[in-house]
């Protein structure tokens, strides 16, 4: 059933009711000697069919349907982008909205293309560009077209279309649709014309003063060589409204635009129209792009119109909040692709991670390949709210991956960090398979190992010893043990015990422990202090192996400052423990 509704006070007729959509129809406000004939022309658009007809220079009639569900898909093939600026490093929140271009293309056998949107020439640089290529490259996101494969719609650099620009620019000048404006910027007349708006509580719209120029005053000022922009007409009443697959149905009153510039007086074409021409000329059916993008819906809805183009389908993702809820920027951390990266981060937590945050699956999966994400990827289950980044949560998400992976992969990956960190002169052998097993519960990105393996192999002896913490060690008879484990050391029993590995050193242990009468905490605790400087660590037996290995194997480099343990224990006779006990405690940091 149909039903028709009038907005008051404008004249426009809305038609409702199932399957038909939205009927916008936006009065005539000039004379007909101002009308500019256009050939009749029917488009139908991924999820809109508009009728376009007769139309005043200052109003358009637009029909426009909406489906349920658009039959574009059935009809032409489902062609996404994704358009960075080249200005500097991928966020993470154009990384999801590339994620969320990529799974929908995907999901719907589609292609997505990769478009460089260079235009600020002042800020983009070709290491960005560079950059963020690199980024989505390592993320997994490969792109169908684009910088570095091609197509049949390049090229994918807006600094490389000009000419293109200026050729449907020239198109809308010749229709009536734009006109050239000769307001200057050095004379400040559009200042003042802001400032009028402001004192009146108006928004902040161009006042149309060459919209009704004389073609002999335009003539005058092109034979003076006044610069001027070329400016697009827009109707002074109606709205525009269309149905965003992500936020539902969203509408606008054009009367608070005002007529807005579409190429500048240098030459060179603005954000909106390069975005318009691009989109349609690469024949995009979908624009699922950040909400920040969602107020320049108007002003390219319109020059899809003038030009004749078909309209594409809008989604407008959420922001990635800050957890103050405030927009996430690097006051909060790291909010880069590649910074996540360098810190160790696996490209398919990043993904899923990022997936996570505005898209489920309808069930409480939290873990995803990125093939599964394609398979199971519906727009209709994109949330519109903003979601919360939670650094905590992805440092969790990646230890799950980390330890999703083959053992040999991430041992691999592992010794290499370890090598590549300049801790270690080799990445593979037994000691980097022990050093492994011992410390990959405690890896949740791969820069852990780092400080894991750095902190086994350090020995914060004297530091240890003047904490609070380790005066309670001192004074539990430390001199005694380390008296005891000296003579061990002396007779050969330790070292001997250690080459046997872990199995000699807890038979060796043992015995130590009755000779001295202690066992448990009493008898762990000194030994730990004593040999690894530390009050706490990984196991102690496995750690203390792997110290002695790492001293007669030579794999620790030197820059590490590493203390080997036969002298560890040699530095242990030097030792005051008179003086010691005399030395106010301070606070240690915990290893």
């Amino acid at each position: 059933m149909m039903k028709m509704a009038t907005l008051a006070g404008i004249g426009i007729g809305i038609a409702t009711g199932a399957g038909c959509g939205t009927r916008v129809v936006i009065p005539e406000i000039f004379p007909p000697a101002r009308l500019v004939r256009h050939s009749l022309q029917t488009r139908k658009t991924s999820n809109t069919f508009i009728s376009i007809s007769l139309v005043p220079k200052r109003s358009f009639s637009i029909s426009a349907s909406i489906s349920d569900k658009s039959n574009a898909d059935n009809d032409r093939q489902v062609r996404v982008r994704f358009a960075p600026s080249p200005t500097g490093y991928l966020h993470v929140g154009g990384a999801r909205t590339a994620l969320f271009n990529y799974l929908y293309a995907r999901s719907k056998g589609g292609k997505f293309i990769l478009r460089i949107e260079d235009t600020d020439l002042e800020r983009s640089t070709k290491e960005s560009e560079e950059a963020v290529l690199r980024d989505l490259s390592w993320l997994g996101l490969s792109w169908d077209e684009g910088p570095g494969i091609g197509g049949d719609y390049g090229p994918y650099r807006q600094s490389e279309r000009n000419d293109l620009y200026k050729q449907y620019a020239e198109k809308l000048l010749q229709s009536g649709q734009v006109y050239r404006c000769f307001c200057s910027n050095e004379a400040c007349e559009l200042e003042q014309m802001k400032e009028i708006a402001k004192e009146k509580q108006l928004p902040p719209v161009y006042s149309g003063k060459w919209a009704t120029a004389t073609d002999e005053e335009i003539q005058e000022e092109l034979a003076k060589g006044t610069p001027c922009t070329y400016r697009f007409r827009v109707p002074k009443e109606g709205s525009l409204t269309i149905n965003d697959l992500i936020r539902g149905e969203v509408s606008w009153n054009l009367d608070t635009l005002g007529d807005f510039v579409v190429m500048r007086s240098n030459g060179q074409p603005v954000y909106n129209f390069c975005v318009t021409v691009d989109d349609a000329t690469m024949a995009i059916t979908h624009v699922i792009r950040a909400e920040e993008h969602l107020p320049n819906t108007l002003r390219q809805a319109l020059i899809y119109k003038a030009l004749g183009f078909p309209m594409p389908s809008f989604a407008h993702v959420s922001l990635i909040l800050a957890p103050d809820r405030s927009k996430l920027s690097k006051r909060h951390g790291a909010t880069s692709v590649g910074q996540f990266r360098e810190m160790g981060y696996l490209p398919q937590a990043i993904v899923n991670y990022l997936a996570l945050l505005g898209w489920s699956d309808g069930t409480n999966d939290e873990f995803f390949t990125l093939e599964q994400m394609v398979e199971k990827f519906s727009i209709e289950r994109v949330n519109k709210s903003g979601a919360i980044f939670d650094s905590v949560k992805l440092r969790w998400m990646n230890g799950q991956h980390l330890k999703a992976l083959p053992t040999d992969e991430l041992l691999k990956t592992i010794g290499e960090q370890w090598r590549c960190a300049g801790i270690l002169n080799e990445s593979e052998g037994l000691f980097v398979e022990d050093a492994f097993k011992l410390l990959e519960g405690g890896i949740d990105v791969i820069t852990d190992a780092e400080k894991l393996l750095s902190d086994l192999l350090s020995y914060p002896f004297h530091a240890t010893l003047s904490s609070s913490d380790g005066r309670e060690i001192l004074e539990d008879g430390l001199p005694v043990v380390a008296e005891s484990l000296l003579a061990a050391y002396d007779n050969g029993e330790l070292l001997g015990a250690l080459e046997e590995g872990k199995s000699g050193w807890q038979k060796w242990v043992k015995a130590f422990g009755k000779s001295l009468k202690r066992k448990g905490k009493s008898l762990f605790m000194p030994l730990r202090v004593l040999l690894t400087g530390k009050l706490h660590g990984p196991d102690m037996g496995e750690s203390i192996v792997l110290i002695y290995r790492a001293g007669t194997s030579g794999i620790v480099t030197p820059q590490v400052g590493f203390v080997p343990l036969e002298q560890r224990l040699e530095s242990l006779k030097q030792v005051n423990w008179e003086a010691f006990a005399k030395v106010e405690p301070a606070p240690v940091a915990s290893h």
